[in-house]
């Protein structure tokens, strides 16, 4: 009736239970099955009980082959009972009868996985069987990968929160690096204000000044923190391929277009786009993304259906845009949806009590990806960067650090490995006998600190104390010149 239990232990086939009254027909199937499986037979639905209560509390018996006449209890009735008792175990029936009562009946109430008619050809029995192993093997891995994903679920949960927080920290305003009395400061509270609120915002400012970060900022610290954040400089593209950037296309709507594409509007659902220099995009161009502004939807180049997004659209330019609206260089309907709110990015010769803390950050940074440890920098390298106007800014002062980096072999980085301009503005101020470049001691920020003092009361001295005058020649408003005077303790005075 089954196999010695020696056997059964020593079994690397699948098992299959044949349950039939006629043991010439046990052993036509045993004949058939037992290269590939396990078979073990009973002759009755009694015996077959008896069979899957000793074996399936180790879960040896995959299958159950039935026989449907039989007396005392029909096949049906039987793997019925299998059914609630071991619903993993695959179900088929064997029967020389084509009642479609009895068919209907043992799928519905037994569950039965497939109805075998006799005769029955060898290789299509043994072909059904196969499936069925294969069958009851991606069952048992769906509930364990079902079980794995709710033990993970709440791992996984903290991952997500631990790298967003990660993200809102690298990328939020906490990422944007500033020092106190910078003009960042204003930039950063007005971020604060308009982040939570879904408006398009307009972020200006000179090339290399930060503009993206603002944008990132903004995104990081409104409601759709935890969507997609997607980036497209619209300068870098004609029309045509910009459109399909943005808005996508199905296969077939030009040549080379093989097969669907989606735009970046609908990767940014529910999230944020950030289309950087707005300002290079031609009138035609600028008419399509008014409407896609103005109706929240949009159609794919080769689509007849319309599109809709939720999305956020924060701008940026080096350009005066509203120059480029009396000019007639840009739409002014699209420059007003842009600009619900505007953000000037101010650059970074404005900005020189930030400089020591750029300067050290984009260090580490720059040490990271180019292998290369430095400490710091020598009092030259600071007096050259305080006097060096930047007009690249923060994308200078960067590549400015990675030159250096490549460049230098000792712990500090000194003004001898620097970019030519970099160098010769430095001698020349030298030249002219200017007193701050004295002796400068202490971290990099003080030095910085006492440079800018230095530079500030030079200036004012070169102009008699005319602030106007000074604050034109650092770049600075006559508003920031008192404001940095006063954290000098020089006083308020003319």
């Amino acid at each position: 009736m089954t196999l010695p239990a020696a056997h059964r232990n020593l079994r690397t086939s699948p098992t299959v239970l044949v349950v039939d009254d006629e043991v010439r027909s046990q052993e036509a199937l045993r004949r058939t099955l037992e290269e590939d499986f396990d078979v073990l037979c009973a002759s009755s639905a009694a015996e077959g009980m008896a069979c899957l209560e000793r074996e399936q509390p180790a879960g040896a018996i995959r299958i159950v082959l039935c026989d449907q006449r039989m007396p005392g209890m029909t096949g049906v009735q039987f793997l019925r009972e299998v059914r609630s008792r071991w619903p993993d175990i695959v179900r088929i029936i064997l029967s020389g009868y084509t009642d479609a009562e009895d068919i209907i009946s043992g799928v519905n109430e037994a569950g039965i996985w497939q109805y075998l008619l006799k005769p029955w050809q060898p290789e299509q029995l043994l072909l059904t069987l196969q499936r069925a192993s294969e069958v009851w093997r991606l069952q048992q891995e769906n509930q364990r990968l079902t079980l794995d994903l709710r033990t993970a679920e709440p791992v996984l949960r903290r991952r997500v929160d631990g790298k967003q927080a990660q993200a809102r920290s690298a990328f939020g305003l906490a990422g944007l690096i500033r020092a106190p009395g910078s003009p960042l400061n204003a930039v950063c509270d007005l971020i604060a204000r308009i982040a939570p609120f879904d408006l398009s915002v307009l972020v200006t400012g000179e090339s290399g000044t930060g503009k993206e970060m603002v944008a990132r900022a903004i995104h990081y610290e409104s409601r759709r923190a935890n969507k997609p954040f997607i980036t497209e400089n619209c300068g870098a593209l004609p029309d045509t391929l910009l459109e399909s950037e943005l808005f996508g296309y199905k296969r077939g709507a030009f040549t080379g277009a093989v097969e669907d594409r989606v735009g970046l509007f609908q990767q940014a659902d529910g999230g944020t786009l950030f289309l950087d220099e707005i300002g290079e995009t031609s009138p035609a161009f600028q008419v399509k993304l008014l409407r896609v502004l103005q109706e929240g939807e949009f159609r794919p180049l080769g689509s007849n259906r319309s599109v809709s997004a939720d999305v956020r659209v924060i701008a940026a330019t080096n350009r005066d845009l509203e120059e480029d609206v009396r000019n007639g260089r840009f739409r002014e309907d699209l420059y007003y949806r842009l600009a619900t709110i505007a953000v000037h990015v101010p650059p970074l010769r404005q900005r020189g009590m930030d400089l020591p803390l750029l300067a050290e950050r984009l260090l580490a940074s720059s040490s990271a990806a180019l292998g290369k440890m430095a400490t710091g920098f020598t009092p030259a390298a600071c007096e050259a960067m305080a006097a060096y106007a930047w007009p690249g800014n923060v994308r200078e002062l960067q590549n400015e650090i990675l030159r250096l980096l490549a460049l230098s072999d000792g712990e500090l980085l000194d003004v001898d490995r620097m970019s030519p301009r970099i160098i010769d503005g430095h001698a020349a101020a030298l030249s002219r006998g200017a007193p701050w470049f004295g002796e400068l001691t202490g971290p990099l920020k003080e030095r910085m600190e006492q440079l800018e003092r230095q530079v500030i009361a030079e200036a004012m001295q070169r102009h008699a104390g005319n602030k106007s005058r000074a604050a034109r020649e650092l770049g600075l408003s006559r508003v920031g010149l008192r404001a940095k005077l006063a954290r000098f303790g020089e006083g308020d005075e003319a």
